[in-house]
């Protein structure tokens, strides 16, 4: 006679006994304490709160970033970048690199556009431009034997 048979079958359909778990709530170790448990646990939850921080802080530089550089160029301003901010605290401070890659950007622009071109021609001297010229033109006679 085959016992398989006389074995009486789980009911699948039954919860199971025990306390039901919860996926937020953690299980006691059976080699911790429960003190040691419940301080493990804090660590744990300062941990992610410095890492929320840091995460938080770096979104916010980048953020800054680009909302200088959109400034700078003209464009239009994005309102996640204003949310980013205003969820790291308000005012970001960049970081030291950041912040020079932004201002030298701003110096080269300066530099390059058309009144700063306006502003160097006004500061050139015709007469001693052309005697430089004449002079040129004078040292080319002396060497060409053609002219």
């Amino acid at each position: 006679m085959d016992l398989g048979f006389l074995i009486k079958p789980k009911n699948l359909d039954e919860s199971p006994k025990g306390a039901p778990k919860d996926d937020k709530a953690a299980v006691l170790p059976s080699s911790m304490a429960r003190e040691e448990f419940e301080e493990y646990q804090r660590q744990l939850l300062e941990e992610k709160i410095e890492r929320d921080k840091a995460f938080a802080q770096r979104k916010a530089e980048r953020a800054t970033v680009r909302m200088h550089l959109r400034d700078k160029y003209h464009l239009a301003q994005d309102e996640r970048d204003d949310a980013q901010v205003h969820v790291a605290g308000g005012a970001v401070e960049l970081p030291q690199d950041l912040a020079a890659m932004v201002h030298s950007e701003e110096e080269d622009d300066g530099s390059t556009g058309a009144f700063a071109f306006l502003a160097k021609l006004r500061q050139v001297e015709l007469p001693a431009l052309r005697d430089r010229a004449v002079g040129g033109v004078d040292q080319v006679r002396e060497k060409c034997a053609l002219m």
